[in-house]
């Protein structure tokens, strides 16, 4: 290639920092509910993720020492840098909960989730909620930014519905309480994960930021080529891979390849189940080989995506119970 053609590609992958955090790329996991525990996360970041998400967590189950909110909160062995996510409509719950978060973590960020479209965590006043109250975003992040030292940030959403955008406004609050990133995920909390992300939300978003802090993009991307679109069209500072990721988490590496040299790389389908496999050994030491092989059920369907006779291993994969049933599933990949 070029040096023409190089530059063009290698403009888009760059460093980023959060905050007094000095990122040395801009690929990310984004924080996945049900998906992006430690051991997902240690395989994302060994497939070339830059930082990575905890999946949500409760402010009232952290306050309450939830056994469970204890395995969401840890850092991945080869995580130098992380962020945990939290989720609440108190702000005092908020910050409490930010605090018990760093002290038990010592994470490098917190990221506020003002995005969720699930009811059960709207109708507590969080999640997306926040997104369409900018006042109780604004205190609510100005909060968690006082009780704790490191770098906050806020995942919102394009608004309500379509009558209801309310992006900007959400972005405004979260810059005057003191965030130092904001993620838009451009889809309302009506379309929860249907319909297209509306990209040219995230270059408004850009143009009202206006370089203050980093953007980040969430939502329909799943490939290189989203990437280097998404970066190109909207001009945001860095990409969050979600359901991009599941099923792949090499991701990252195919995608920093393809930014700095137009390299159109695929890992080999026995490299993605022989991480699979890593990955289900990770939780089993964790939570016990029965819970982490019925947690790995979806995650495995994901990891069979676009294989030969992956329709007959998904009806294998959601009945097997041990770590031997999935490696006679996988047999044809890992002999």
């Amino acid at each position: 290639m070029d040096s023409t053609a190089e530059t063009q590609y290698n403009q888009f992958y760059h460093p980023v920092k959060i905050g007094s955090l000095q990122l040395e790329g801009n690929l990310f996991l984004a924080p996945v509910a049900g998906y992006s525990d430690c051991a997902f996360r240690f395989l994302c970041r060994n497939g070339g993720a830059n930082f990575a998400y905890t999946e949500m967590v409760s402010t009232e189950a952290l306050i309450r020492d939830s056994g469970k909110t204890n395995i969401l909160l840890e850092r991945a062995p080869n995580e130098t840098s992380y962020a945990v996510q939290i989720f609440g409509g108190n702000e005092e719950s908020m910050a409490k909960a930010a605090q018990m978060v760093v002290e038990r973590t010592n994470c490098e960020v917190i990221d506020i989730n003002a995005g969720c479209p699930v009811p059960k965590i709207v109708k507590t006043g969080a999640g997306s909620s926040l997104t369409r109250d900018p006042e109780r975003l604004y205190s609510i992040t100005k909060a968690v930014v006082e009780a704790v030292q490191v770098p906050v940030t806020v995942k919102i959403r394009s608004g309500w519905d379509d009558s209801r955008i309310s992006f900007l406004q959400a972005a405004e609050a979260a810059l005057n309480a003191g965030v130092q990133a904001i993620t838009l995920h451009p889809r309302t909390r009506a379309q929860g994960y249907e319909g297209k992300a509306k990209k040219e939300y995230l270059t408004q978003l850009v143009d009202f930021v206006a370089g203050r802090v980093p953007v980040f993009a969430s939502g329909d991307i799943f490939s290189p080529d989203d990437v280097l679109q998404t970066i190109r069209q909207t001009g945001v500072d860095g990409v969050m891979f979600a359901r991009g990721a599941m099923g792949n988490p090499f991701i990252f590496e195919e995608t920093r390849r393809y930014l700095l040299t137009g390299e159109k790389y695929k890992t080999p389908p026995a490299e993605r189940i022989k991480a699979g496999l890593s990955e289900l050994d990770i939780l089993a030491e964790k939570i016990g080989e029965l819970p982490a092989c019925r947690e790995m059920r979806k995650r495995f369907c994901a990891y069979s995506k676009g294989l030969e006779n992956g329709a007959q291993m998904r009806s294998q994969i959601v009945s097997s119970c041990t770590k031997e049933d999935y490696r006679n599933v996988f047999a044809a990949f890992i002999s």
